[in-house]
């Protein structure tokens, strides 16, 4: 009956599929919310600056664009800038290991979108880290970073020379 009870709670234990949420630099998250930062915070998302855009990226892919030094977001086909040409300048050099085609999923045990840190979920969202005014608070932006700015209520992404905005 022991070893009924074990293998029960192991078997159970490995069926349910828990739907995490995450928080940085917070205790609780928001209901809706996948990955959760706190709020007035002056800390934001890093981009990843790649030298060639990926061959087949899923919708809502953002990125820091080496070649063009935009930031860029995919979106039904294409490509959107959501800044101009800004400064790669001050990213430092990448000196680790070559990429393992390994990625971090959070709310789901796989994906088909290919990234780094891909949030997967039918009913969650990321909620950006919310800053006010960045380009005041922000004291030394790093290029790609990515925030919600409290004060304008839009998206802001710095592209390593300019804060672009949009709503």
């Amino acid at each position: 009956m022991k070893r009924f009870i074990i293998l029960f709670a192991l078997v159970l234990g490995y069926s349910i599929q828990v739907m995490a949420q995450t928080g940085i630099e917070k205790q609780t998250t928001g209901n809706a919310s996948l990955l959760d930062f706190p709020t007035g915070t002056t800390k934001g998302i890093i981009l990843p600056a790649v030298e060639a855009l990926p061959t087949s990226p899923a919708n809502g892919t953002f990125l820091l664009d080496k070649t063009d030094q935009k930031i860029k977001m995919y979106q039904n086909g294409s490509w959107i800038d959501l800044s101009g040409a800004g400064s790669t300048a001050a990213i430092v050099p990448y000196s680790g290991t070559v990429d393992n085609g390994k990625k971090t999923i959070i709310g789901s045990r796989t994906t088909a979108a290919d990234g780094i840190l891909v949030l997967e979920s039918p009913n969650k969202a990321l909620v950006l880290p919310r800053v006010a005014n960045p380009q005041l608070t922000v004291k030394s932006p790093y290029p790609g970073m990515m925030c919600y700015d409290t004060v304008s209520k839009s998206l802001a992404v710095f592209d390593g020379k300019l804060w672009n905005f949009w709503k």
